[in-house]
């Protein structure tokens, strides 16, 4: 059923920290509804670190929910503007990636974004398609659509200008060519996270120089990882990434820090704004928040694999977790993918002091204090190990395997 203009417009604005502008976010879409002609929503990724967690998949879940409410996507890889890297955040000209990069790099996240997107309303476009061509002319009629001036108001430009660190000339391009896209594309909407806002506005920018209708700007906040902290980040390892094992990605959920758990429901999740308010609700009148945590857990299991398996991840969980009196927090140690053995990992449990020595680890086999998932172990050489295995050894160390 065809969700009205006011509905549209809540589940779109669900967690987002900016529109700009509601008005005339509305605009479009009366304007969508009355010609029955999707919108367009644009959003540009730089092909440097194609490894999806949750944090990247805000902005895709969003995306997701529009295409939902019969909405297209157009999402642009970076091959062009990707030669000279985004310098947004950056405190030094980054290098530029090679063509080979650039393009293993972007088949890796198609791979990925199609675990959230309907790719039956998705387009892929590559912005070497129309950059590549402009000639000398008509980049110096790009170039002069802004100034020095509003390009120093960026922070990080502004930063390394007043530090007297270099800056080239063609960083300054990185924005206009990303708003450029968004002209060839006629985009009606872009995304992207709030660290994006002087990129994104460059594009309604070059779209009202040369009289077209602006793009709204839609802004998703930073999702901050487990440690309830630091933005979500592979090296920080407080990330749930869109690949995780069900059983390892259902554990991680249920480490979310109780104060995260509604941010998490509105930016990892398509859940209704209305529910979200109802289990706010039933939050702030008591319920256990470990509960609700339970049901996050499922719903962003299931997001990412089968029903099938998102029940095998609760069982586990139970068995393991709430059955063997295991702590919420279990450390992890990430193996190779083809260590197999119990025996193999004693040398990375000694390094991680998990334990003393190879033949401690032994020893602790032998007088029955090593445990997996809750089962006693009785051959130090001979016991298989697989990703999400939880170790005990003796009372009170528990390690998790991750491959």
């Amino acid at each position: 059923m065809k969700k009205t203009v006011e509905e549209q417009i809540k589940i779109i604005g669900k967690g987002v920290a900016d529109i700009i502008s509601i008005h005339e976010l509305k605009e479009k879409l009366i304007k969508s509804e009355n010609e029955n002609k999707p919108l367009i929503i644009k959003l540009g990724l730089d092909p440097s670190a194609p490894d999806i967690h949750l944090g990247h998949a805000v902005v895709l879940r969003k995306i997701k929910q529009m295409q939902d409410l019969g909405h297209r996507a157009i999402i642009v890889i970076g091959d062009f503007t990707g030669k000279i890297g985004d310098p947004t955040g950056k405190s030094k000209t980054r290098k530029p990636l090679s063509e080979k990069q650039v393009m293993e790099n972007a088949l890796t996240y198609q791979k990925q974004i199609f675990m959230i997107l309907d790719k039956e309303k998705t387009e892929i476009k590559f912005n070497s398609e129309w950059l590549s061509k402009l000639n000398f002319e008509e980049v110096l009629k790009l170039a002069a659509t802004t100034t020095v001036a509003r390009m120093l108001e960026r922070d990080d430009f502004k930063n390394r200008y007043t530090s007297n660190t270099p800056i080239g000339i063609h960083e300054f391009f990185y924005p206009l060519m990303q708003g450029y896209d968004s002209i060839e594309l006629k985009a009606d909407i872009e995304l992207g996270g709030t660290d994006q806002t002087f990129n994104i506005l460059m594009g309604r920018t070059l779209q009202k120089s040369i009289g077209m209708e602006q793009q709204i700007a839609i802004f998703m906040p930073i999702l901050e990882g487990l440690d309830g902290i630091e933005k979500m980040s592979k090296s920080l390892g407080n990330y749930i990434g869109v690949q995780d094992a069900p059983e390892i990605m259902f554990k991680k959920v249920m480490e979310v820090p109780d104060n995260l758990i509604i941010k998490y429901f509105e930016l990892a999740t398509d859940e209704h704004p209305d529910k979200i308010d109802d289990i706010k609700s039933t939050l702030e009148n008591g319920k256990n928040p470990r509960d609700v945590k339970f049901e996050l857990a499922k719903i962003i299991t299931r997001l990412y694999h089968t029903e099938e398996e998102t029940k095998c991840a609760v069982l586990y969980f139970e068995n393991v977790f709430k059955q063997g009196n295991l702590p919420d927090v279990v450390p992890q140690i990430n193996v190779s993918s083809d260590c197999n053995l119990l025996k193999e990992i004693a040398t990375l449990l000694v390094q991680n002091n998990f334990i003393a020595s190879n033949n401690e680890f032994r020893r602790l086999v032998n007088q029955g204090g090593v445990k997996i998932n809750n089962e006693k172990v009785i051959d130090f050489d001979n016991t298989p190990i697989a990703t999400g295995d939880i170790i005990k050894l003796g009372k009170k160390k528990f390690v998790q395997i991750t491959k």
